[in-house]
């Protein structure tokens, strides 16, 4: 027994009793899981080898050869390894770019995907989905920010695991969260001696991040955290308190001109990497009509879900941070509990192992969430970052819409994102509103004085990801696509067994 791997569409079968997609610790663990049970599972990742951005290329990376990883990484070998073994259909570099329920019978649904694999698009369906998308960065609008020589955090951690590729120095890191400590403690371990960290945290003796302290301290990420900003500030320099960037350059970054304690300076950049957290992936939750709920302490949008991860749709389930931000260990535990709560919705799980499995699962959860809301607290973004006020300051980068314009929108009265649209093209570009979405919430709810979740997101329809028509206009005809396009019962037509018109 082993891993399928599936190089093109038609290599899928038509219907799984689980579909899971996305392939790191959440993603996996539900996979291995549901597989152990005897389910009929397929996994969709679009990224090239399992492991998701946590685990990213673990399969294929050593420990001599890359000890700057750190140890926290390799903690995933094990994972990958039983996903490889299990009986699984694994399709690699696959876009998943529709997703939707469908009613067959009286108390039955559905649910169907829409896939390409290697420019071949399919539709596959499957009595339950389980969504481990992970997390996306927060974007980080900043004067200067389309420059080349600037990405975010993630990107440069992505280079850094899956090829060895640094930043050329001098490098400086700006904004906030525990990723952002974490990749200037692995760029120093990999050799990078010219470092800057420019870290716009809010004070941490606020009350709203002191009362969590004494959980924090029961958790198992105080040492580690200690430990990391220590190095950090032996071998990189750390400005706290940083109130205002802008990067310099006319073809290229070239510097970061920032504002702290009333004084401005100016430091010579080379490549400057951005974060200011992560927040949950709900691209295809949003578009498979899955309700969202706003959740304050980590200032984003998270699918509405029961404790087992069962969503508003019925056969669809989150688990890992694209269910809410948590952590690569919390995230494995989760993937688990869903599968099982999936399992045994679907009859394939044991009524009496199961609810006892699932128990002592969250119970391992809650050790590994102590100390999250302290986290969520202590590096909640400063408002001036959230909502950028420089008007120059380009939100959209698809369609080059600035701060100015966006408030000038805004001030016509559009009900919230989605009607925005009507005056902007903000959110209608190729990313489809991934890099802008969470700072046009954040502005229209700072303009308006009200909560982001009372403003609301754009509301996504598939298809989430680009596909070309060529790959949906070789998409058999379905009964169900017929009827909607004609009006008609597909029986008053002739068609060949393709699906298409003859």
């Amino acid at each position: 027994m082993s891993l399928r791997e599936v190089s093109t569409a038609s290599d899928l079968l038509d219907f799984y009793d689980l579909i899971v997609i996305g392939a790191g610790p959440a993603g996996m663990a539900a996979a291995v899981e549901a597989s152990a049970a005897g389910a009929r599972v397929a996994v969709l990742d679009e990224n090239p080898r399992p492991g998701g951005q946590i685990y990213r290329e673990i399969t294929r990376n050593s420990p001599d050869r890359k000890t700057y990883l750190g140890t926290d990484y390799w903690k995933g070998k094990p994972l990958a390894e039983a996903f490889g073994l299990s009986n699984i259909d694994y399709a690699p570099r696959a876009t998943v770019w529709s997703l939707e329920s469908r009613d067959q019978t009286a108390g039955q649904t559905c649910n169907v995907v829409g896939i390409t694999i290697a420019g071949s698009a399919r539709m596959i369906e499957a009595e339950a989905i389980v969504l481990a998308t992970g997390a996306q960065e927060r974007p980080m609008p900043v004067p200067g920010w389309t420059l080349p020589g600037v990405m975010t955090a993630g990107a440069a951690q992505i280079a850094l695991k899956a090829a060895g590729a640094m930043p050329s120095g001098p490098v400086v890191m700006a904004g906030c969260g525990p990723l952002l400590y974490l990749l200037a403690s692995q760029l120093v371990d990999a050799g990078v001696s010219d470092l800057t960290v420019l870290d716009t945290a809010q004070s941490p003796f606020r009350v709203g991040v002191l009362r969590h302290m004494p959980e924090f301290m029961l958790s198992p990420y105080v040492l580690k955290g200690i430990g990391l900003l220590a190095k950090v500030k032996r071998h990189a320099r750390v400005v706290s308190g940083v109130r205002s960037i802008a990067i310099t350059g006319i073809e290229r970054a070239d510097g970061v001109r920032f504002i702290t304690t009333g004084n401005e300076q100016v430091l010579p950049a080379s490549s400057v990497l951005l974060h200011q957290g992560v927040i949950p992936s709900t691209s295809l939750t949003n578009a498979a009509d899955c309700e969202l709920k706003w959740n304050d302490e980590q200032r984003a949008f998270e699918p509405v879900a029961d404790h087992e991860g069962r969503t508003t749709k019925a056969g669809i389930y989150v688990a890992g941070d694209g269910a809410g931000i948590a952590g690569a260990q919390a995230a494995e535990v989760s993937g688990r509990i869903v599968a099982l709560a999936a399992l045994s919705d679907l009859g394939l799980g044991s009524t009496t192992a199961v609810p006892t499995q699932i128990k002592s699962l969250h119970k391992k959860a809650r050790r590994f969430l102590r100390g999250r809301a302290f986290l969520d607290a202590l590096y909640t973004p400063h408002s001036g970052f959230l909502a950028p006020a420089d008007p120059e300051t380009i939100v959209c980068r698809c369609e080059e819409i600035t701060v100015r314009k966006l408030r000038e929108a805004i001030a016509l009265g559009p009900p919230g994102p989605n009607q925005l649209k009507t005056f902007v093209r903000c959110g209608m570009g190729q990313c489809q509103g991934r890099l802008c979405a969470a700072t046009v919430t954040e502005i229209m709810a700072e303009e308006r004085k009200v909560s982001p979740g009372d403003v609301g997101t754009y509301r996504l329809r598939s298809p989430v990801k680009p596909v070309r028509l060529a790959e949906l206009a070789h998409l058999p005809h379905t009964p169900h696509a017929l009827k909607a396009v004609t009006g008609r019962d597909p029986v008053d037509h002739d068609t060949n067994e393709a699906g298409h018109f003859s």
